[in-house]
């Protein structure tokens, strides 16, 4: 997926942390949202420690919550901003890394950090 063509470049996360990022944050949702609706008993220690917290620190938890989510609409506008910064032009293109990073974070914040256009050389 990821195309050679500097102006469109454009890798998708990996299948592993698209489920990780997935799963955790549909963890936290019914944490938080849904308490009753969570079956912390046949989640052993980290159950029973998910359970204390949305027993015991509601408020904390759903500001945890929002926290999470300011973060990676601040990594999706820095990723915004690095297309700019690495020529990628496109709009297609920097609306997908934007979309792409405010879901899954720094899995694919990463890949647009890694990337290195090839410079131009000087004569």
């Amino acid at each position: 997926m990821a195309k050679t063509d500097g102006e469109h470049y454009f890798k998708r996360a990996s299948l592993f942390w698209i489920v990780v990022v997935t799963v955790s944050f549909g963890y936290f949702t019914c944490a938080v949202f849904l308490p009753e609706k969570v079956p912390f008993d046949q989640l052993g220690t980290f159950g029973a420690f998910s359970k204390h917290l949305a027993d015991n620190y509601p408020g904390a938890m759903y500001k945890g919550w929002w926290a999470a989510w300011a973060v990676h609409a601040f990594e999706a506008f820095v990723a915004r901003r690095l297309c700019s910064n690495k020529g990628i032009n496109d709009p297609a293109t920097r609306f997908l890394w934007f979309i792409q990073t405010f879901l899954f974070g720094f899995a694919s914040l990463g890949l647009l950090l890694k990337y290195n256009p090839e410079r131009p050389k000087q004569k």
